[in-house]
């Protein structure tokens, strides 16, 4: 993380799905394990992370690395949008993150009607 801060890279994992930031993130908090600790903590025992980018994208059958579902996904959103695990200025960035997706987001936006807003994040 010499040339950009977390908070830089941050921006670039969601807002430009940029594997390297994530890989550089991971990095500041230990690797895929710790991650997969942190949501468990979180109440997610599904969701887990083993491998790094690009390794987690190989998908063969029956294999549990690098997995979750929907629901889980979902609810760990809604926890660190909603809940106390953030403070509030740390979630309105997290939103303004997902707001300013330029990969999905465009695409996502062409279809929505006037007024409403949509915050993704598009990749892994």
């Amino acid at each position: 993380t010499d040339g950009m801060t977390v908070r830089e890279l941050c921006s670039a994992a969601i807002t430009m799905s940029d594997n390297t930031a994530a890989n550089l993130l991971l990095t500041t908090i230990g690797g895929p394990k710790e991650l997969t600790a942190f949501l468990h903590n979180m109440g997610d025992h599904v969701t887990r992370l083993d491998r790094w980018e690009p390794e987690l994208n190989e998908a063969i059958p029956n294999d549990e690395r690098d997995t979750t579902m929907p629901a889980a996904m979902a609810t760990t959103l809604r926890k660190l949008l909603t809940g106390e695990l953030l403070t509030l200025a740390s979630r309105q960035q997290l939103i303004d993150w997902m707001e300013a997706d330029k990969v999905a987001g465009p695409l996502l936006r062409s279809a929505l009607p006037a007024g409403w807003f949509i915050a993704d994040k598009s990749g892994a």
